[in-house]
């Protein structure tokens, strides 16, 4: 008798271990939004701007009210989102352009790297910004190594940001409408695109005009769309979708259908069309009754940017990154505090908020955790498992800290608790020429934000030459109060020397 039971519990338990192994290694989809700003989406308090697919995700699942990217610029954010690692660690600063090779090193361990060895498939869709090649990229040849070589095993995309060259999509390794006998060229107008003055033969490619014919600037969002959506219906494992759409950077380009929507001018209307991009990819994944195996994550690379899309937009009554001080590429809150919303259907509680600290640069991390795996320490020294934030007590802490990086060096910052610290004057972004709109007193004084230090669009000349705010009391950064709690910041500061003095080869 005791055999017998013995061996119906050993059926039962084979039975359901196959269910416990698939539970613990869900789907994952990752939206990453190019450049959506704090207070972007209604969930956020967007008033002017209309998001209710995102708005839905968001009762449906859970939405961070501390959130970060580890950069304030496009490629060091997402090579932290990827690596798990602080980007200054790389010196990784600012975005690249045409001419970059693959900032990612081949060796070192990615999600989608981590992933694929636990038995997923993966594949990555929209903006790259990560580079190709090992030298300058050869766009005639084979872009190797590339997404295919850090662990996608499908890519489709635009290589770099929308704004420059080369005006070309690229499939795993190849640009699609490659004709030899017309070859993509370094410098020189694309025969097919807008040409932004500005531009410097370094980001400019020529030649190739059947492969730019292909790029319709104002058909990428519905296509890229598409294509992911396309390749998630057609998986039979765990799979891995990291879609990293190029909206809504600049050059504002809304498919017809969205133009004109918001009230808010082009920057509104592409906001609503990556709102239509994200109910689309949820619709996919309900119509397959897989949303309760699969975890659904939205949010953005860094916060929003003040271009001349992004003025129109204050100019109608909207706040890009909401209550928040400073814009992209600064240390400042509204440059990397970003809207995070995650889904995953009775284990993520519904309409549940969080104000726990994360950071993309978890990512590793956590879905190492998700999925079992062990990392390595070398892997997961910056990245840290914020699973329990994700599905369990939404404010229990998992994060002590927190470093950020403007897209300048001298304006580094740390986050402890309710501080933050920043190690200079300003936010580290457009602060060098002080009248400039798109970052800096100015851009701060059009915007209606307000800082002690600054007056008359330009610093005080008795400005503390770094800052230290008290975000619990002071959310818009509006006081630094760095005189008042001088152990505080020597503490910090401290703390932050020793961080980014590491060796950054490890």
């Amino acid at each position: 008798m005791k055999t017998k039971c013995s061996l119906l519990m050993v059926g039962f338990m084979a039975i359901l271990s196959p269910l416990h192994a698939e539970e613990t290694r869900p789907n994952i989809v990752f939206i990453l939004a190019d450049d959506l700003g704090y207070g972007d989406t209604g969930c956020y308090g967007a008033t002017k701007i209309k998001t209710p697919n995102i708005d839905h995700l968001a009762q449906q699942g859970r939405r961070f009210t501390d959130a970060h990217s580890a950069s304030a610029v496009c490629t060091p954010s997402r090579y932290a989102l990827l690596t798990g690692e602080y980007p200054f660690r790389k010196n990784l600063w600012k975005p690249i352009f045409s001419a970059s090779p693959l900032v990612l090193d081949t060796k070192r361990l990615t999600i989608s790297s981590l992933l694929k060895r636990q038995g997923y498939a993966t594949a990555a869709f929209g903006k790259w910004h990560l580079g190709f090649g090992t030298e300058k990229p050869d766009w005639n040849q084979d872009l190797k190594p590339g997404p295919l070589e850090v662990g996608f095993d499908h890519y489709f995309g635009i290589p770099v940001v929308s704004s420059h060259s080369p005006f070309v999509l690229v499939e795993d390794h190849r640009v699609l409408g490659l004709d030899p006998a017309d070859p993509l060229v370094y410098g020189g107008k694309p025969p097919t695109q807008p040409f932004p003055e500005k531009m410097t033969k370094r980001d400019t490619m020529s030649g190739g005009k059947a492969a730019h014919a292909l790029y319709k600037d104002e058909e990428l969002g519905p296509q890229l769309t598409e294509k992911a959506v396309t390749w998630i219906k057609a998986q039979q494992q765990p799979f891995f979708c990291y879609f990293a759409t190029p909206l809504i950077h600049h050059p504002f380009t809304p498919s017809p259908r969205f133009k004109g929507t918001s009230g808010c001018g082009v920057y509104g209307d592409y906001v609503q069309e990556f709102d239509w991009i994200v109910g689309e990819v949820a619709r996919a994944i309900d119509e397959l009754k897989i949303a309760d195996n699969t975890l659904f994550i939205v949010t953005s690379d860094n916060g929003g940017m003040l271009n001349l899309g992004g003025q129109e937009a204050v100019k109608a009554g909207h706040r890009l990154n909401g209550e928040l001080l400073g814009f992209k590429f600064d240390s400042w809150e509204g440059g990397h505090r970003i809207p995070f919303i995650a889904r995953w259907p009775g284990k993520i509680e519904a309409a549940s908020t969080s104000s726990q600290l994360i950071c993309l640069v978890d990512m590793l991390a956590t879905f190492a955790a998700l999925t079992g795996d062990q990392l390595a320490d070398t892997d997961k020294r910056d990245s840290l498992n914020v699973l329990p934030a994700l599905v369990g007590n939404p404010e229990k802490l998992v994060r002590e800290q927190l470093v950020v990086c403007p897209s300048q060096e001298e304006c580094m910052a740390l986050r402890q608790g309710d501080w933050m610290y920043i190690d200079g004057q300003g936010g580290g972004g457009f602060t060098k020429n002080k009248t400039h709109l798109l970052g800096g007193p100015s851009a701060l004084q059009f915007a209606g934000e307000t800082n002690s230090d600054i007056e008359h669009r330009q610093f005080k000349p008795d400005a503390p030459k770094a800052q230290l705010y008290n975000l619990k009391n002071d959310i818009g950064e509006h006081f630094n109060v760095i005189r008042e709690n001088p152990e505080v910041a020597s503490r910090m500061a401290d703390e932050l020397h020793r961080i980014s003095s590491e060796d950054r080869s490890k």
